[in-house]
């Protein structure tokens, strides 16, 4: 890497990495902080008791209805407009909305801001990874995306550390509702941040140079060509729709979310099981929360480091559902199992991250990531749907069905990884075998073909080494 590109990626780093992080460090505590408040009294006050725990489950899960519905649509829509706008405008609504939720006086109103709050937030999440391919190689994406979701693992622990002061607090609101103003405001803040401060595409944006924005461009297409630029390929999204990796990484997104939903929202709760106080357990989620950020920051920059993403989602998966058995199988050693949430939550979160990261550049073209990204996320979301639901009052304290059920889960999206890495190698040989390597610093059109097209064949090998040698 020369010094200009160095220098440049430095600059993006500044520039894209703080903003994005913090945005999705507020954008997952606003999705997931009611756990927190479900401790805080927020059943007692609005729900009427909710004794089987239904009511929660049904106002946690409305979010993942809306943000399933609108992924697609809004990902492809934000193809069309300045990344700046389009991020910046979706963390001041669900800013809003997580704000709204502070003043419900029944589970409709908290129904109703969760809609609006799976809206806007389904405009950001699926948006990332294609906003990063922009101006990250595929060498650097994995570390990049691992430091934007890590800070999910970040909102786990932060949340906790808020939930864990505020339940201390005595003023004149409920403390659940006080949750909601002190984590929904931030987001409104740091959307008009995005607006004034993040860079848009790079062929547009006031942030670089001349030559920084030639050499931005030589980058985001250094191995292929696509269909950059605010429009849209009809043909790419019917390929999205047909492409069967697609649909195989969303059973493993599945599962990972649907133990990332139930962890996110019943992690106080689990650890509440092992004998502990409301408060002691809102702190005790912190330590697994704060050791998967580190987890998910190693795992990514090897991955990034050995290109290769299979390998690491068939492990991290594995250790997930590994400490589902753990809380299985171990009964009366509470020590073990608080050990089992770190399996858990480092081995769902690790998972995620690196599958967000493989498919951004195993997708072709830009309106293909635009559609097969959020494709695949809808189809783990219902997992998110699932895993809400899968921790009603009556099971507990064991919950021994509902961690079974999720330890099955992420051992199958091991077993899927496994198949779709064994799938994706064969695929490389055969091409390499058929059509020869790609030489180095050489594009693949992707612009008709999207990632169909077979890579450069041997007439245009020998034309580009002629054309080398004169």
């Amino acid at each position: 890497m020369s010094v200009e590109e160095r220098r440049l990626l430095r600059k993006l780093d500044r520039r894209i990495l703080p903003i994005t992080c913090l945005l999705y460090l507020f954008a997952y505590l606003d999705r997931s902080n009611l756990g927190n408040a479900r401790l805080q009294g927020l059943a007692k006050d609005v729900l009427g008791g909710d004794p089987t725990g239904k009511k929660f489950d049904w106002v946690n899960s409305i979010f993942f209805l809306s943000y399933i519905i609108c992924m697609v649509p809004a990902t492809l829509l934000a193809k069309l407009l300045p990344p700046r706008l389009w991020l910046g405008s979706a963390a001041i609504g669900w800013g809003i909305c997580s704000t709204l939720m502070s003043t419900a006086t029944n589970q409709a109103g908290l129904m109703a801001a969760r809609i609006g709050l799976g809206v806007f937030e389904a405009a950001f999440g699926p948006g990332i990874p294609l906003y990063f391919t922009l101006f990250y190689t595929k060498h650097e994406l994995g570390l990049r995306l691992a430091y934007w979701f890590g800070f999910a693992a970040v909102a786990g622990a932060f949340g906790g550390l808020i939930a864990f002061g505020i339940q201390h607090v005595h003023g004149t609101i409920e403390n659940w509702r006080l949750l909601f103003i002190i984590e929904g405001i931030p987001a409104v803040l740091l959307g008009l941040i995005a607006l004034a401060f993040l860079p848009d595409r790079p062929e547009t944006t006031k942030f670089f140079t001349e030559e920084e924005r030639k050499l931005a461009l030589a980058r985001a297409n250094c191995d292929t060509s696509g269909d950059i630029g605010y429009h849209i390929n009809k043909s790419h999204i019917a390929d999205a729709f047909k492409d069967w990796r697609i649909y195989l990484g969303g059973v493993i997104y599945f599962g990972a979310n649907a133990a990332l939903a139930s962890i996110s929202a019943f992690l106080p709760t689990i650890i509440k099981t092992f004998g502990y106080t409301n408060a002691l357990a809102q702190l005790l989620t912190v330590p697994p929360y704060a050791v998967t950020a580190v987890v998910i920051t190693i795992s990514s920059w090897l991955s990034d480091r050995l290109l290769t993403r299979g390998l690491f989602i068939v492990i991290s998966s594995a250790v997930g559902g590994t400490g589902y058995l753990v809380l299985l199988t171990v009964a009366h050693n509470d020590h073990v199992r608080y050990f089992a949430t770190f399996l858990i939550v480092s081995g769902t979160y690790t998972t995620i991250g690196l599958v967000i990261a493989w498919y951004a550049h195993n997708l072709g073209s830009e309106t293909k990531r635009a559609t097969g990204t959020p494709l695949y996320m809808a189809i783990g979301q219902c997992g998110s749907v699932l895993g809400t639901h899968l921790f009603p009052t009556t099971e507990g304290p064991r919950y021994i069905l509902l961690f079974l059920l999720l330890a099955a889960l992420l051992f199958l999206g091991s077993v899927c990884a496994s198949a779709l890495t064994s799938h994706y190698r064969y695929e490389n040989a055969r091409r390499n075998r058929v059509y020869g390597k790609r030489l180095p610093n050489t594009r693949v059109d992707t612009s008709e073909l999207a990632d169909r097209v077979s890579t450069i064949t041997f007439l245009e090998i020998i034309q580009l080494q002629g054309s080398t040698k004169h």
